[in-house]
């Protein structure tokens, strides 16, 4: 009867995987239904990932552009009031003698110094943009 008892103990080990516990079994292999499965579902969570990125950067993008196309405009329209500035100024000067130029002078300055500062400040804007695509390959 002996012997009995060792087949069956024999049975059971195979059943367990040869001796092997808990952590130490094989895990049972998996199906290529669940492999594709898998495959699909991370395939899915990269793309929503990617699409979320891509919409952060558009969103980027829009606000920094419309900022400096914002100031290029102003720079554009100070410079188109500097220069009617600087016509009233010429004709006035040529009227008396000193007064109306330097008051034309002085107007002038710091309508292009107006021109000047937000000229870089739009610069400053869509040079930005120019970095948020920086090291892409695309």
């Amino acid at each position: 009867m002996l012997e009995g008892d060792e087949a069956a103990s024999r049975d059971d080990a195979d059943e367990r995987g040869s001796g092997l516990t808990g952590e130490e079994a094989i895990p049972e292999p998996r199906s290529l239904a669940e492999d594709l499965e898998a495959l699909y579902e991370d395939g899915k969570t990269y793309a929503e990932a990617e699409l979320a990125y891509q919409k952060t950067r558009a969103r980027f993008v829009a606000q920094h552009g419309k900022a400096g196309l914002g100031y290029g405009l102003l720079a554009v329209f100070f410079l188109h009031m500097a220069l009617i500035g600087l016509t009233v100024g010429a004709i006035l000067t040529l009227i008396p003698v000193v007064g109306p130029l330097f008051a034309t002078l002085i107007v002038v300055g710091v309508v292009l110094a107006l021109v000047v500062i937000l000229g870089l400040m739009a610069r400053s804007r869509i040079g930005r943009i120019g970095k948020a695509f920086e090291g892409d390959d695309a």
